[in-house]
């Protein structure tokens, strides 16, 4: 049965991951701004990738509060990372950004998942 995340603190701390991202994201530092570009990313539309964000962070805090809202925002958020680290692969932009902020993402929202809803899986 889906429920609440337990324990709630690897939600808490994957939408705090999420939030600064997103705030990181409105005036992107180098680092993010040569991944983005790297993957072919048009600039135009780099906003949608912070309103993505606070919405992954909202739906998880939410969560937190309302059973199946964690979990799906979760799963979520595992399939956004899926396709940005095939965004990566197939732009063949495979440096230092692809491994420890695409990847790294991915297996922090995936032990988070693992960790908090393990009886709803």
């Amino acid at each position: 049965m889906i429920s609440t995340p337990d324990p709630w603190w690897p939600t808490a701390l994957l939408a705090a991951v999420l939030f600064s991202d997103a705030i990181l994201s409105v005036r992107p530092p180098m680092f993010i701004q040569q991944c983005l570009d790297g993957v072919h990313f048009p600039r135009d539309w780099w906003w949608v990738l912070v309103v993505v964000k606070l919405l992954a962070a909202a739906g998880l805090v939410a969560g937190l509060r309302y059973t199946g809202v964690g979990v799906t925002t979760n799963v979520a958020v595992i399939a956004y990372f899926v396709c940005a680290a095939c965004a990566h692969y197939r732009a063949r932009y495979l440096k230092q950004e692809f491994w420890l902020n695409c990847l790294g993402m991915l297996v922090l929202s995936t032990a988070v998942l693992f960790l908090s809803h393990t009886s709803a899986l």
